[in-house]
């Protein structure tokens, strides 16, 4: 998982070479690492563990991790997939007194449902098929140290109830084994689930959320922590370069101006995603706002800029920004239905942009524009003018994802492993949606 940036050199150095990479850039002055307000701990913990930025809210909870570290209580750490939770269960181990014994970390939602229990507390010999001899469970081989469970809102109820048990007596039982055995060791969770609502659903113990969430450290997002972003895209960036000897790419004002503001729903998976692809096709150029676009999937959300253009020049290419994205959001809906349609052997002619009124599948509320809309970019017509907007009918959320699933199944021809991997979801979580939609045949 990326959560943040690991490199060797000195972090305070880092913050100089950053500050004069560029002597026309003014900005970098904005974002500096060093914040005269942090405390010694927090600027050495994330010296230590190269984590770059300065929002308050990230320095907050470095903040939390030091100071819960050295007293031995549970810490249910949240916070969006890809804003860099698995730093902080290290931070608390290595400042704690279990620093010297071991520090485990399993991603709960990677281990297969009907093994989960063995992984976790062990077996013993002949206690399942394929038991040819007994074996230590994480929580046995952790003993006297820190295990990080990530993901914890993917364990099963079955396997919460065992947790819980360990939480509050320190004993478990092997699989397959009738002798209680004791552990001593600290628990720090993870999760990118709401647990309040898992919890009201009925997915996940109420009793055990508590026992986890003794002390909650938020991580934020990175759509949070502001010009964060700009100093690591500086980041992703030199190191590219560095690696692959591409030349250097720089930003104008409007395109870092549209990074801040854009609402990265994969976080800092996606910025060094999208910074590498840049830095690869427009090496050596200056980036615009309407270039920095094309790298950009629309969210939900899209940009939420607090500062309008200051000029018509300005605007125009806005405008001509977001009709881009809203071309290539049809073609993925395009595409996606083809492949719901080509699955229920249904013969129908290629969707077209100026036919797509008739279709009711999942591109509900997309606005259809003519092809031909860029020529209006260029004229001084209002954009309420461009021709023959009409809406599909509205799908309920379950409809739209049962759809997605069956079309992901389809593709990969009812492999579920490469399906998951597809979604970007855990194989449990896709064999418990195949089976609430009614889709196991």
């Amino acid at each position: 998982m990326v959560g943040f940036i690991h490199f060797s050199t000195d972090y305070r150095k880092v913050s100089l070479n950053l500050q004069s990479e560029t002597k026309n850039d003014t900005t970098l002055t904005d974002f500096s690492i060093i914040n005269n307000n942090v405390s010694d701990d927090v600027m050495r913990a994330k010296q230590r563990f190269s984590i770059i930025g300065s929002a308050p809210a990230l320095n907050n909870a470095v903040e939390r991790a030091i100071r819960v570290a050295p007293i031995d209580l549970s810490v249910l750490i949240t916070g969006e997939s890809g804003s860099g939770k698995e730093f902080f269960p290290q931070i608390i181990h290595t400042n704690s007194p279990r620093k010297h014994n071991k520090y485990i970390a399993v991603n709960c939602g990677a281990i297969p449902e009907g093994t989960i229990d063995s992984e976790l507390f062990g077996h013993e010999k002949g206690a399942f098929t394929g038991a040819i001899a007994s074996r230590k469970g994480y929580f046995e081989e952790a003993s006297g140290g820190t295990i990080f469970l990530d993901e914890v809102a993917e364990l099963p109820m079955t396997t919460q109830a065992r947790l819980l048990r360990v939480l509050e007596t320190g004993e478990f039982i092997k699989v397959g084994s009738s002798e209680v055995q004791k552990t001593n060791i600290r628990v720090v969770a993870a999760t990118n689930v709401d647990m309040a609502k898992a919890v009201a659903e009925g997915r996940f113990r109420e009793d055990l959320y508590y026992r986890l969430s003794t002390v909650e450290i938020h991580v934020p997002p990175l759509r949070e922590r502001g010009n964060d972003i700009l100093l690591l895209t500086r980041k992703f960036l030199g190191d590219f370069a560095e690696k692959y000897h591409t030349p250097s790419v720089t930003f104008d004002d409007e395109a870092r101006l549209r990074m801040t503001h854009y609402s990265w729903p994969g976080n800092v998976r996606q910025l060094k995603n999208v910074v590498e692809q840049i830095a690869l096709f427009e090496g050596g150029t200056v980036v615009d706002a309407a270039t920095l676009a094309e790298y950009l999937p629309m969210p939900t959300g899209g940009f939420t800029p607090t500062v309008a253009p200051s000029s018509s020049h300005a605007y125009e290419r806005e405008r001509e920004m977001l009709f881009n994205m809203i071309f290539r959001l049809q073609n993925e809906i395009d595409e996606l239905r083809a492949a719901i349609n080509e699955r229920d052997n249904e013969q129908r002619e290629p969707l077209t942009l100026a036919r797509e009124a008739e279709s009711t599948n999942v591109g509900a509320n997309i606005v259809r524009f003519n092809p031909n809309a860029s020529s209006i970019l260029n004229q001084d017509q209002p954009i309420e003018d461009v021709e023959d907007v009409e809406a599909t009918p509205h799908l309920t959320l379950e409809d739209t994802e049962r759809e997605t699933i069956k079309a992901a199944l389809y593709r990969n021809q009812g492999r579920r492993k490469a399906a998951a991997k597809e979604l970007n979801i855990s194989e449990r979580t896709l064999y418990r949606k195949i089976k609430d939609y009614g889709l196991d045949s």
